[in-house]
């Protein structure tokens, strides 16, 4: 590895430590105003930032990048104005640090309280999504935490463009300098680097494909907050609204491909495949998406009609695909043990959907389904911290620990136990 890029990066670390220590002790006001102008400057420099993002998206055009990384990429005004309205939000939401979770008072007499405290220095590892460069700033300077943003080089000069734009606001608001910081080089070696800074990075966060989280989560001495892909699915049980089962089909997989809280999996119950597969497979037709079904649900489309250009044979590849693209697969199961079994062998543990008007198959749906969110009767496009009320999310885990599901705020906060005597003494 290059002295050179390992010296820069821990140099940027360093300082991110030492900004970390003293952002810790700002309060909830300060923080606020701070967030208050980060959002403002995002609005007064859009112009920049736009400009910066067009070159990303002229370059990632000419390396012939899919249409969903395009669609994460793209910024316009609205999108930017979004971001800077996610920033306002969080400013509306309970401070997250200083939190009396527990407190009593010993037999000895000494008080106990333990308290909610900044993690320290957050790094986040991302790909080709520029709003998570403000989200994750955002959700730091919220929780009292130091940044250190390293996001991919499809967005590289839209994340240095943002990045330079809110980590000069928060300072011109108070904020000591270095709470937000940029790696900006596009060389790979950068996150590796980052992730042996064991001792002054507190917590390394991918954000992005399977590769880059497995990378991660296999050879960070860092702890790791690992966000998850999303191969999610949507099982139609043979008691559903028909009605309601087309409206969330449709939304869960076709509202945005590239997202990791779209439905990849539709999975029917046979017993109502011959209802519901024709229309719901026509429905998907219509927005172009491709269909790798098996030999039940493969005959069904022919019979209904379907162009054999947008249908394909499901290979056991299918069923564990994260297409991020106009493609899914779909099943036909033999009722909910079927269907739960095809989730918890396939599915990434991130969002699932049951269909259904039955409480019993509802419930043993959500008792067996191993996932961080799981869906009666609604799309799994809702697995969003706004959508859940937490604010911006600095991502979506699919692990048990520490965080599950999407999470912000309270999930970049650890607490330490503050206890008050009067010359107690242990015998």
């Amino acid at each position: 590895m290059d002295d050179i890029l390992r010296n820069r990066i821990e140099g940027i670390a360093k300082a991110a430590k030492q900004a970390s220590a003293q952002l810790a002790l700002k309060d909830g006001a300060e923080r606020n105003a701070a967030l208050t102008a980060m959002a403002g400057a995002l609005r007064s420099d859009k112009d920049a930032i736009l400009a910066a993002n067009a070159q990303d998206m002229h370059a990632a055009k000419e390396a012939g990048v899919s249409e969903s990384l395009l669609d994460r990429l793209m910024l316009d005004e609205g999108r930017i104005e979004d971001i800077a309205a996610a920033l306002e939000d969080l400013v509306g939401l309970p401070d997250p640090v200083g939190v009396v979770q527990m407190e009593r008072m010993l037999p000895n007499g000494i008080e106990l309280r333990r308290m909610s405290v900044p993690l320290g220095v957050v790094a986040m590892v991302y790909e080709a999504r520029p709003n998570v460069t403000a989200d994750a700033a955002g959700i730091c300077i919220k929780s009292g935490n130091a940044c250190i943003l390293r996001g991919g080089s499809l967005a590289a000069k839209s994340n240095e463009a943002i990045a330079c734009v809110l980590a000069a606001a928060a300072t011109s608001a108070g904020m000591p300098e270095n709470s937000i910081c940029a790696v900006t080089t596009t060389d790979r070696a950068a996150t590796d680097v980052l992730m042996s800074l064991r001792g002054i990075v507190d917590v390394l966060i991918p954000r992005g494909g399977a590769g880059l989280i497995s990378h991660c989560v296999e050879h960070s001495t860092v702890p790791v907050i690992e966000t998850g892909t999303g191969n999610c699915h949507v099982y139609v049980h043979e008691a559903c609204d028909m009605e309601k089962a087309l409206a969330i089909v449709e939304n869960a997989k076709c509202r945005r491909y590239g997202v990791c809280n779209a439905a990849e999996t539709l999975l029917v119950d046979a017993s109502a495949a011959d209802a519901f597969l024709p229309e719901a497979l026509r429905l998907l037709a219509s927005h172009g998406v491709v269909v790798h079904a098996d030999g039940r649900a493969l005959a069904i489309a022919r019979a209904a009609g379907l162009d054999d250009a947008l249908l394909a044979a499901a290979s056991e590849e299918d069923w564990a695909t994260e297409y991020l693209a106009p493609e899914i697969a779909v099943k036909c199961v033999e009722g909910v043990k079927e269907a739960v079994e095809h989730v918890n062998r396939y599915g990434t543990r991130h969002s699932e959907a049951i269909v259904t008007e039955d409480a019993q198959a509802a419930d043993a749906f959500c008792k067996g389904v191993d996932a961080a969110a799981v869906y009666v009767n609604a799309s799994t496009a809702f697995t969003d911290g706004g959508q859940f009320g937490l604010g911006a999310e600095i991502g979506i885990s699919t692990q048990k620990l520490h965080a599950r599901g999407p999470f912000a705020l309270d999930a970049l906060t650890s607490y330490k136990y503050v206890l008050r005597g009067d010359g107690q003494v242990r015998p």
